[in-house]
């Protein structure tokens, strides 16, 4: 009896599919669809610490993935570039709203808060738990104070604009400080910004509320758009620069 081996029949690599991470020399990559996109593009998430390549269509993942192969020298280097991440933690004291505020560990099950500087101590924001149920604590401490200090500054901007103050509220964006929703079909307009704004000096919170409402008027980045944003905040390029500069810090906090 005679047996041959047959050469053996290579494996099709599966479909790649929108929301899949693929380590491209050690960096993850997240694929990403989005339909209103005319090209293949590379994008860095700050937060998530990853690259997010994203197609017009699912048919050109794969060419999406060979172009962050491609740039693989890039993407290492940015990613090289981010601060570490700085945790949560007893001890740390972060800016909040512009004031040093330390955070403390509270010595028995509370709600998190906020206390005001006393005489030469800081001000503190207090939480209970430990590790990640901390940090989830102080991050919703942060979240409520970022949500008073946005929809207050909302409320000026809309009014200057002569605009009903549309909803507002705080999340954790990935790649926006904050976006903008016009009222449609008896909808109100929306809000959203990235709690991570009340980490920021309150001037640059500020502009980044005066952008978003000048979006009531103008849905786009058109010169008209620049222009009612500047009427609002006239030190729009100083805050700006502030956030090409520390936004990646403000993201590293978790």
């Amino acid at each position: 009896m005679f047996f041959s081996k047959s050469s053996p029949v290579p494996r099709r690599r599966p479909a790649l599919q929108s929301g899949e991470v693929v380590e491209v020399c050690g960096v993850p990559v997240r694929l990403r669809v989005l339909a209103q996109a005319r090209r293949v593009s590379l994008k860095l998430d700050l937060r998530a610490r990853e690259v997010i390549a994203t197609a017009p269509s699912a048919s050109r993942l794969t060419e999406a993935l060979r172009f962050a192969e491609q740039r693989a020298d890039w993407m290492s280097a940015q990613l090289a570039k981010l601060p570490q991440p700085l945790c949560l933690a007893p001890g740390l004291v972060l800016n909040v709203d512009g004031v040093p505020t330390r955070l403390e560990k509270a010595a028995m099950r509370i709600s998190p808060r906020l206390k005001p500087a006393l005489a030469e101590d800081p001000a503190r924001l207090i939480a209970s738990g430990e590790g990640e149920a901390y940090a989830r604590a102080v991050v919703r401490a942060l979240k409520s104070e970022a949500l008073a200090r946005v929809r207050g500054r909302t409320e000026v901007y809309a009014a200057r604009l002569g605009r009903v103050c549309p909803e507002v509220s705080v999340a954790d964006a990935k790649g926006r400080w904050g976006s903008c929703r016009q009222a449609f079909a008896g909808k109100p307009a929306q809000i959203r910004y990235s709690w991570r704004l009340i980490l920021a000096p309150p001037t640059v919170l500020d502009y980044v509320c005066a952008h978003e409402c000048a979006h009531l008027i103008e849905a786009n980045h058109s010169p008209a758009f620049w222009e009612v944003t500047a009427k609002l905040y006239p030190d729009v390029k100083k805050a700006r620069a502030w956030l090409r500069a520390h936004g990646a810090s403000l993201h590293a906090i978790r």
